[in-house]
């Protein structure tokens, strides 16, 4: 498979007191960087979801959030906290003893305190354990949208690499006669300043000149780097520094080809494969 660094996760859990959510976001990146956005409860969990992140992903700018949204205080069971309210009415005692005129403390004074009213307790423990599960979850989306998006991508590139072949394949039959042709030129123009009686210069200038202009080397490599495209699209992976790598080979034979153009026709084939080459360049900074 062909894997995209664009991505997008979301997974929950629902938990006895709550719910645990999970989201994943991913784009194009040279490295593989991760950034999380985590409550502070689950902070001390960062190394080991790197190290879920890592195992999974070689590629992409990753952002990582999780978060816990408690049950409301109406669903869970609530109870009194009757140490810490004995202790209040105690000092509320004692208080009315130094300051007689004072206000005792009322019912609703002690139960707006904080912790005298308890919700069950939420166990950290526990909570952190569900995290890890739900981080494997939450990584098999993302790989499966980045493998969509991969397939995609694949398609569009073996269409350009075809259009490519198709380009190279229909100008190599022409190569002989353009290179006549501007022989043929050459010649007539020499004559015209050297004059006819210097017939083995002149064929000796468009000899050297006929080897400048000679594209066939450039075309041969140009259809072996489309087959190695075919080939590392095929096998699949982590194929995007391959696939760049390439783009700079055929960029390379495409400006080489339009510079010792000799017609008409290689010149216009040799920027249409740059439009091709460059188009494929954008999207392989999305492969992984």
């Amino acid at each position: 498979m062909i894997y995209s660094m664009t991505g997008f996760a979301a997974v929950t859990q629902e938990l006895e007191l709550g719910s645990l959510s999970l989201e994943l976001r991913s784009v194009n990146s040279r490295y593989l960087e991760t950034h999380f956005r985590l409550d502070e409860s689950f902070r001390a969990l960062e190394p080991a979801l790197r190290e879920g992140i890592g195992a999974a992903l070689s590629r992409g700018k990753v952002e990582c959030r999780l978060n816990f949204a408690a049950r409301s205080a109406s669903q869970a069971p609530l109870r009194l906290n009757t140490a810490l309210a004995e202790q209040l009415a105690q000092l509320s005692r004692s208080a009315q003893v130094l300051l007689p005129d004072g206000q005792p403390l009322g019912v609703a004074d002690l139960l707006r305190w904080p912790g005298v009213i308890e919700g069950e307790s939420i166990g950290m423990e526990g909570l952190h354990e569900a995290c890890l599960p739900l981080l494997r979850r939450g990584l098999d989306e993302l790989s499966a949208t980045r493998s969509r998006e991969g397939e995609k991508l694949k398609t569009f590139l073996l269409q350009r690499v075809g259009q490519m072949d198709t380009l190279v394949t229909g100008v190599l039959p022409h190569i002989p006669r353009l290179i006549a042709a501007y022989q043929e030129k050459l010649a007539a123009r020499l004559k015209e300043v050297m004059g006819a009686g210097d017939d083995d210069r002149i064929r000796q200038e468009i000899a050297l000149f006929a080897q400048k202009i000679d594209v066939d080397e450039e075309l041969s490599r140009l259809q072996t780097h489309l087959t190695e495209m075919r080939r590392i699209l095929e096998k699949g992976g982590a194929a995007g520094k391959r696939l760049d790598f390439l783009m700079q080979e055929l960029n390379r034979e495409a400006n080489t080809l339009g510079s010792k153009s000799a017609a008409s026709e290689m010149s216009q084939t040799a920027m249409e494969l740059k439009v091709l080459i460059e188009q494929m360049r954008e999207q392989i900074q999305n492969i992984e």
